[in-house]
């Protein structure tokens, strides 16, 4: 009998598309997907190890999956956690079975060539102890590998693979290695067998992808325009903002899609200095005044470390201000979280965690104000929504699970793009009704 698999997904999108992909190969071992984790013969956690935060999660999930899975299952665990602790990991976490970093098999060699059949937990291969990482050999490409066509109307489409920029506070270099771009043409690929009406390209350095194929040149640009010919929806996650040329601009708003994801992390000069960044804030503020003077109705998010070493409260009033001036749709705050083998960690100037906690709690009390009011502007506008899921849908404004919703009819059909007038607002959410009802229901009354 087939044996089940089941895949639990931690951290970022870039790690969602490696779990579909993961799926991808599992099924082509002649495993199946199991309906809960506790019936699973092979139970899969794909971790995150981007800050203390996320390893901690991504213990803790691993700690309870072994507690929840059934007798003769197998833990796998794969991911960032894998890969920059395997031996580590091996070390800490006897209840682990198998950890496999990435390029490396879920499954022992002989599970795969019996097609996944051998029951026993024994069979596992665990990552060799030792001082340093032992060699290893890929045995796929995780990159490169086919996916199966997406559950929603929607995808993430990972574009390249690791990072050439040196960021103070960053690790992943360290462990994705540097920037591999794929084909135009194999993205393009992915996409048509993907069958959603919205793709979500995302990479480490998005804005920068291309650049390593040949002569030096940035190919996003014309990836972009391509990929808005297959889908009605093309969305960018994580553009650098000195990448930001108003060709990309141009672009963006060019496909109907005016959502700008800027990976700006703070505004004060001397400390993005230290956090080996460009720009500060009059320079991203120009940007976003002149995107808006450009497409009035355009939306940003962007994301901000909060404590990095050397951070004084006139920085942190800097970044108060620049959060309030700019009123972007969507913000994240994170604390700063010291990286082993990154630049942030040889400073000095650090920022006690409670001082840590307290400006983050002022700044997402301040952005959570600014998003409902935002949002409440929106009410009585038209906007078309992407229905998600019954009941949930999404306009060009939102991206997947990291903004708000909107709540739309529940008969109105999963995949559909409608015109809806929105009604209300709750926090970060609307509440909408379709067009198309209102005006029936407008006939009838009549």
């Amino acid at each position: 009998m087939a044996q089940s698999y089941w895949i639990e997904t931690l951290g970022c999108p870039k790690n969602q598309v490696d779990s579909d992909k993961l799926t991808g190969t599992l099924t082509r071992d002649g495993l199946s997907p199991a309906d809960s984790p506790a019936d699973a013969d092979v139970v899969v956690i794909n971790t995150c190890a981007f800050i203390e935060e996320a390893r901690q999660e991504s213990v803790d999930t691993i700690l309870a999956f072994d507690g929840a899975r059934k007798a003769g299952s197998r833990l796998v665990v794969t991911g960032c956690l894998a890969e920059r602790y395997g031996d580590e990991l091996s070390a800490a976490l006897p209840e682990v079975d198998r950890v496999a970093p990435f390029g490396a098999s879920l499954l022992s060699e002989r599970e795969s060539e019996d097609g996944g059949d051998a029951a026993s937990p024994s069979m596992a291969v665990p990552v060799t102890l030792g001082a340093t990482k032992p060699a290893r050999r890929s045995s796929f490409d995780l990159l490169e590998l086919p996916r199966p066509p997406a559950s929603a109307p929607w995808a993430y489409v990972k574009v390249a693979e690791g990072c050439d920029r040196n960021c103070g506070f960053c690790a992943i270099p360290s462990f994705r290695g540097k920037q591999r771009s794929r084909s135009g043409q194999s993205i393009l690929a992915e996409i048509e067998q993907l069958g959603v009406s919205e793709v979500v390209l995302v990479a480490q350095d998005l804005a920068a992808y291309g650049r390593d194929q040949g002569r030096g040149e940035r190919r996003i640009v014309p990836l972009v325009r391509a990929v808005s010919e297959l889908v009605p929806r093309v969305r960018l996650l994580y553009l650098y903002p000195s990448d930001l040329t108003n060709e990309l601009i141009d672009t963006i708003c060019e496909t109907g899609v005016p959502y700008f994801d800027l990976s700006l992390q703070h505004v004060s000069p001397p400390l993005m200095r230290r956090m080996r960044r460009w720009g500060d804030g009059t320079r991203f503020t120009e940007r976003i005044e002149a995107i808006r003077a450009r497409e009035p109705g355009a939306a940003f998010r962007s994301n901000f470390i909060v404590g990095y070493p050397g951070e004084t409260e006139a920085d942190h009033d800097l970044l108060l201000d620049f959060v309030e001036q700019s009123r972007l749709d969507w913000c994240g705050f994170f604390a700063y979280s010291e990286e082993e083998g990154t630049h942030g960690a040889t400073l000095d100037g650090k920022v006690p965690a409670g001082l840590r906690s307290e400006r983050l709690a002022e700044l997402r009390e301040l952005q959570d104000r600014i998003t409902a009011e935002k949002r409440a502007e929106l009410v009585g506008e038209r906007l078309e929504v992407l229905v998600d899921a019954v009941g949930r849908g999404r306009s060009v404004r939102e991206a997947p699970e990291i903004d708000g919703i909107i709540t739309v009819d529940p008969v109105l059909d999963v995949g559909s793009l409608v015109t809806v007038t929105v009604e209300g607002a709750e926090g970060p959410d609307l509440i909408a009704s379709p067009l198309q009802l209102q005006v029936a229901e407008v006939s009838v009354g009549g």
